[in-house]
């Protein structure tokens, strides 16, 4: 095979040292690679700018403040209550019953009256027992006479000592005769053992009862016992004489005083729990016995306490918080209201104000009303509206 060396192929010169064609692609390749930095460049310059509009956006555009009704924490002496479910019952009280059995002749009392003690109230069949008494009577007399004889004679020496032993006796048998009989009558003729109340009567005209049939209920209203437990933690606060104060659902607002006057010394080994109770005195009889109370002991008062209103209290599983008030100033000299979680230890809670005893300090303000739509940090404005209403003072027992 030839190759050829001649300096010109088809007339045309030849040199070796032509420019190559690889540059071309090079340069192809950096355009590109400029076009990609740029693109990604604008993208991330995209969404820098963006977020710093969206963000201006929202700087620019914050809600409206909430508005809240505020109250103040304040340091005060709250009232040591402790509070416990009793029943009422009477001091006295009794289902009349009848001693003896007999057949009613006579019903001598109204349902429902007042009534005092001694006044008879139910008759039974007595005419046997008053034929028995008479006849007592007649041997008492004859026997007074015989005895009166047998002593004359015995003082003159006329009649032996034995014959007024037997006068004596035969006197003596008279008079016991009449004083069974009488004692037989008596129960025959059912009294009022108290003064009290008469309740639904149980028997009829003309019934046979036998002994120990009730007749009829009897209670005294004047005075009322109140009967509670506490736990045996709590006994030791207790003392006879302390002041209840017991309300029940009948009269709703009300309240009756009284004083414990007894408090069980046994602790019950089920419950753990030691009765207790009170006497309450009822002048208007309109506390019933059977009425469920819910009482309240009055202690010893407590050093002073921070409370607030128990709306302002936010009570989740994650602890109790209340949102406190706190002032800032702008940049333009105004001033604006936020609202700041702040988690507390609470306390009792009394008459609508609860004990706080750690997280808030006198004089600090906190939200009692609107908490549901805040967060913390969020502006809030203080509402014209009123407050729901709380005592201004606890009352004092």
């Amino acid at each position: 095979m030839n190759i050829a060396t001649e300096p010109n192929i088809a007339g045309k010169p030849y040199d070796e040292k032509a420019p190559k064609r690889r540059a071309r692609p090079v340069l192809w390749f950096f355009i590109v690679g400029l076009l990609l930095a740029l693109l990604v460049g604008g993208l991330v310059w995209f969404n820098y700018f963006r977020g710093k509009m969206i963000a201006q956006f929202f700087a620019n555009n914050k809600p409206p403040p909430v508005s809240v009704s505020v109250a103040e924490a304040r340091s005060e002496i709250v009232p040591n209550l402790l509070t416990a479910v009793g029943d009422l019952a009477a001091v006295h009280q009794v289902n009349v019953t009848s001693d003896v059995s007999g057949r009613v002749t006579e019903i001598k009392f109204e349902a429902g009256t007042h009534v005092a003690a001694g006044t008879p109230l139910l008759q039974l069949f007595d005419a046997p027992e008053q034929g028995d008494r008479a006849n007592f009577k007649a041997q008492s007399v004859v026997a007074q006479l015989s005895l009166d004889r047998a002593k004359q004679l015995a003082a003159r020496q006329f009649g032996p000592q034995a014959t007024v032993d037997q006068a004596q006796a035969a006197y003596d048998q008279a008079n016991a005769g009449i004083a069974k009989t009488e004692a037989i009558i008596s129960q025959k003729l059912i009294r009022a053992p108290f003064d009290g109340e008469l309740g639904v009567r149980h028997v009829e005209l003309g019934e046979f009862l036998t002994a120990g049939s009730a007749i009829v209920s009897l209670t005294d209203l004047s005075e009322l016992y109140d009967n509670f437990t506490v736990t045996e933690k709590d006994s030791g606060q207790l003392k006879v004489g302390q002041t209840v104060r017991l309300k029940v659902d009948a009269y709703p607002g009300k309240t009756f005083d009284g004083k414990i006057t007894t408090i069980e010394p046994q602790v019950a080994t089920d419950t753990r729990n030691i009765r207790v109770q009170a006497t309450i005195s009822n002048p208007d009889h309109i506390l019933k016995p059977g009425m469920f109370a819910t009482t309240t002991v009055v202690l010893p008062d407590k050093p002073p306490v921070i409370t607030v209103p128990e709306t302002a209290v936010d009570y989740t599983l994650y602890g109790d918080s209340v949102f406190v008030i706190t002032e800032k100033k702008t940049d333009d000299g105004k001033s604006s209201l936020t609202a700041t979680r702040t988690f507390v230890q609470t306390g009792n809670r009394i008459e609508g104000r609860a004990e706080i005893l750690k997280g808030v300090q006198p004089g600090d303000r906190v939200v009692a009303v609107g908490q549901l739509k805040l967060q913390s940090g969020a502006a809030v404005a203080i509402s014209t509206d009123p407050t729901p209403p709380i005592p201004a003072q606890p009352p004092r027992y």
